[in-house]
Formats: C-alpha cells, sequence, structure tokens
C-alpha cells in the first residue's frame, strides 16, 4: 500500500473538516477526502477531523488503500487548493448540474519521486489514463440521511460505483475534466470519477459527491418545500382542465381550442418574457397565464369567425407534434454528441418530428381526438408533479430549459427511473387510451366538427332574405329594431284631445 485515501460524507446541511498540519493539507467542504502518500517505513497515518462552531455533525467516513501500480486521483491539480486533490467539485443552479475534477497522476513506488504531470504526452506518462464519469440515483421523494448514507456506502469504492451507478460518459486525459449534467431539484444524486489505467488494467476512485440541486438552510423554498405556491395553482387548474380535454375534448370544441391556444399562447410567452427581462417568477408566470387567456380566445374566435377547421387542427396537431418530439429526445438518443453538441442539429430534429407528427393523422377528427387523449393526460401528469416528484415532467422541461439557457447543450439529461415514474406513465397511457376510446365511441355518429357559429349565422340570414314564406322574413332585422326603438324613446309624444274649439 503506497497511498491512502480517507473521504467522509458529512450531514448535508454541515461542513466538515479535514486537518493535517500544512499548507495545502487541509481542507474545508462537504463529501470531501484527503490522500496521503505513505513513506517506505510509514506504518500508521493520524487524520484529524473536526466540526465548524462545534456544531454535531452526523456522517460516514472510508478509508481506500492504493498499491503503487494504480493511477493517484488528482495528483496533477493545478487549480484546487490541496497538493493532491481527490476530491469532485460540484456547483448547481437551475439549470444545469457541473461537476470538476483534478487530473490524475502514474501511481509511484514509496518514497520514490512522482512522474511529471505536462513534460511529455508519452505513453508512459499520465496522458493514457480515461476518467470514467457515473451517476448514482437516490430513491425519488426521499430527503433522508438513512438514505444518503446508504448511497454512499453503495458507491463508496469502485466495485460499488460499477455495480450501482450508470456510466455517463469516458473522458481522456486530453479532454477538459468538467462534466456538466440537467439539474434536478429534490433528486438526490450522486456523481462519482474513476481513473483507469488502460496499459496497467488498473483503477482509482475519487471522492463521490452528492446534491440534490437545492438548499435544506433556504428560508423559502427550499428542498422539503420545493414549488412555488403559484406553480401548485397554475399546474393544478392545467391538471383539472387537461383531465376534462382527454374525455370530452372533442365534444366540447371550443373549449379544447381555448386550452391548446392557451397552452400554445402562455408556453413560448414566458420563454420571451424570461429571456428578455428580469421579472420574478410569479410575475412572468401570472403574465404568461394572461397572455394564454388572449392566445385561447383567439383561437376560439379564429374557428368562430372564418370556421377553417383545419387552421384550428393544426395548431391542436403541433402540440401533440411538441410533446412527441420532446419524448423522443428525452430518450437517451437526446444526449447523442450530434445533439449535445450541435444546437442546430438538435432544433432541426426537433420541428421536423413536430411538423410531420400532425401529417400522419388518418383524418383530421381522429388526429385532433388523439391529440386530445394525449395532451390531456400529460397535463394530468404535469399537475402530479407539481406535489409529487415524478420524472416525466422533464420531456417538456428539458426543452423549456435548452430554450432559456443558452449552454444547456452541454448538460447530460439523464434523470431517474422509478417506481413512481413507471406509476405516473401507467396513469399517463391509462388515461391516454381511455379517453381516445371514449371519445371515438361517442362520436362514431357525430360530425366530426361543429360547424362555425358565424358562418351558420349568415346562412340563416340569407336564407330569411331569400324565403318570402318564412314568416321571419317579415320580420325586422335587429337593427332596424334597434334604430325604431330608439326613435320611440326620442321622439316627443303628441298631446292628447282637441287643438281647436268646435263650431256649433
Amino acid at each position: 500500500m503506497c497511498f491512502c485515501l480517507l473521504f467522509y460524507m458529512c450531514l448535508r446541511i454541515y461542513s466538515c473538516l479535514f486537518q493535517l498540519p500544512g499548507v495545502g493539507l487541509s481542507l474545508t467542504a462537504v463529501d470531501s477526502g484527503l490522500l496521503s502518500a505513505l513513506e517506505p517505513s510509514q506504518t500508521s497515518l493520524t487524520l484529524f477531523l473536526s466540526s465548524p462552531d462545534d456544531d454535531t455533525v452526523s456522517g460516514t467516513g472510508v478509508i481506500l488503500p492504493y498499491s503503487s501500480t494504480d493511477p493517484v486521483p488528482g495528483a496533477c491539480n493545478t487549480e484546487f487548493n490541496l497538493d493532491i486533490d481527490p476530491n469532485i467539485y460540484i456547483h448547481y443552479n437551475l439549470y444545469e448540474t457541473t461537476i470538476r475534477f483534478a487530473p490524475a497522476n502514474l501511481g509511484y513506488e514509496r518514497g520514490g519521486t512522482p512522474p511529471a504531470c505536462d513534460q511529455s504526452k508519452a505513453t508512459n506518462t499520465r496522458w493514457r489514463l480515461q476518467y470514467d464519469v457515473y451517476q448514482y440515483f437516490l430513491p425519488e421523494n426521499d430527503l433522508s440521511e438513512r438514505s444518503l448514507f446508504s448511497g454512499i456506502q453503495a458507491a463508496a469504492d469502485i466495485q460499488g460505483v460499477m455495480t450501482n451507478g450508470r456510466r455517463v460518459m469516458m473522458l481522456l486525459s486530453t479532454d477538459m475534466t468538467r462534466v456538466v449534467f440537467n439539474s434536478i431539484p429534490g433528486q438526490g444524486v450522486i456523481y462519482s470519477v474513476i481513473v483507469r489505467d488502460p496499459l496497467l488494467n488498473t483503477s482509482a476512485s475519487y471522492v463521490p459527491v452528492h446534491t440534490y440541486a437545492c438548499s435544506f438552510t433556504s428560508t423559502l423554498d427550499d428542498c422539503h418545500t420545493l414549488g412555488k405556491v403559484s406553480t401548485k395553482i397554475f399546474f393544478t387548474i392545467a391538471g383539472l382542465a387537461g383531465l376534462f380535454v382527454c374525455f370530452c375534448g372533442h365534444r366540447f370544441f371550443k373549449c379544447e381550442l381555448f386550452c391548446m391556444g392557451f397552452s400554445f399562447a402562455a408556453f413560448f410567452f414566458f420563454v420571451l418574457i424570461t429571456r428578455t427581462t428580469d421579472l420574478g417568477y410569479d410575475i412572468r408566470l401570472a403574465l404568461s397565464a394572461v397572455v394564454g387567456v388572449v392566445g385561447g380566445v383567439a383561437l376560439v374566435m379564429s374557428w368562430w369567425r372564418f370556421g377553417s377547421v383545419m387552421a384550428c387542427v393544426v395548431v391542436v396537431g403541433l402540440m401533440l407534434g411538441f410533446l412527441i418530439a420532446s419524448v423522443v429526445l428525452f430518450t437517451p438518443l437526446g444526449d447523442l454528441d450530434i445533439f449535445r453538441r450541435s444546437d442546430l442539429v438538435f432544433w432541426v430534429t426537433f420541428c421536423c418530428i413536430m411538423i410531420i407528427v400532425p401529417l400522419l393523422f388518418p383524418t383530421a377528427g381522429c388526429g385532433n381526438i388523439i391529440t386530445c387523449g394525449v395532451v390531456g393526460a400529460y397535463a394530468v401528469v404535469l399537475a402530479f408533479n407539481a406535489y409529487i416528484y415524478t420524472s416525466l415532467s422533464y420531456i417538456t422541461l428539458n426543452i423549456l430549459k435548452r430554450l432559456l439557457n443558452n449552454n444547456f447543450n452541454a448538460a447530460f439529461t439523464d434523470v431517474p427511473f422509478q417506481t413512481m415514474d413507471y406509476v405516473m406513465i401507467t396513469v399517463w397511457v391509462v388515461l391516454g387510451v381511455c379517453g381516445i376510446v371514449l371519445q371515438l365511441y361517442r362520436e362514431r355518429s357525430r360530425p366530426f366538427f361543429p360547424p362555425s357559429p358565424y358562418l351558420m349565422w349568415l346562412q340563416e340570414r340569407e336564407r330569411r332574405k331569400t324565403n318570402i314564406l318564412d314568416p321571419s322574413h317579415h320580420f325586422p332585422s335587429l337593427a332596424n329594431r334597434f334604430l325604431t326603438r330608439v326613435r320611440q324613446l326620442t321622439k316627443r309624444a303628441e298631446p292628447a284631445g282637441e287643438h281647436t274649439p268646435l263650431l256649433l
């Protein structure tokens, strides 16, 4: 044994301190560790651990021994505080979570001289090393300390990470030691890096790091109260409207058009106002709802005035196309390098899928009913997500993040699929299929679309003009009746009786 790595996972809201005398040998951080090179005659190693301000700290510690043939994690550190830094540094925001780590070096014997880090790029230097980045999801909707420590123990060493985690990517020594992931607030994730020496077939693990992409100490909207009240109200109403559209949308065509127009206008206005202003979230959501109402009314009025069913169904079909395109790029297909590295390829593919889907409808009526079932059922899933986390919300949320964040294309959009997600998939499928079958059965003997009220009124007016046998033909129009009534109210009344005496 030539190296000893000790790391300590403390409770997420506290800090822990590894302290050894000397500069570059101590660290204050969460999920941190120290790596010490042992001397030839050294038989013991002493490490000191304390908590700031004498606070009580809960945690777990792990000691990992490495041999002289194993790579040394973080031995070529030029960026962070420690001389040899085996830690993974994590930073997150609403959109993305970024991990960084120092490059490793080749192992060496006790008392030997470490190989030079950047002297050459030959095969006998650290440039032959490879880095496997792993991701391990903790149980959904579980923020307990027990769940965290169980996950840390499962990913503490190389074998545990490989067995329980999922390898996201492999980095070469020529790549930047920086990886970006999609942020999932409230979902615990453990990230780990394993450095491998392909020549000697050896490996070593960096110190695993965890995040929930939210704060446990925030006085507002922390991990336990994640989700603003305005968001819950908005999506609860959206879920109820989606349930109505799923089962009755085609029958109540005007209500369906309003809901689809509302969703279309509100979504894109939210993107526009977020990218161009610094308004607060609640204000942006309220303004988006107002614009959504305007969009819904505009779509209904366009059908009422012009009677163009196909134009309205195209808008409705684009909603289904948007959702289908989001689902396709939500799969591992969306993490392919061609989509991650090129926004142009991503958006061209997305738009092509979005446009092609409405063209695949057998008839406009069937397409409208299918859209009602699929989109309406997904709105119910989003309503559940306002109260219980489900990864299905990231089908559309990833698209929204990519629209709002210029650098989101570099992020891996992988999300956990656990018990709750399979339950919500079942709910989505059952609601969608039941809604589609019910509406197809109920509308089988009815015209697929109701006639335009305005066109019906024009036809009725023309019929009254040409059919003199129709009693309504002799009935004054509304405008004439109104003018007659106004004249009656403004005309001076004639006095009763005679104006001149009778002559006898």
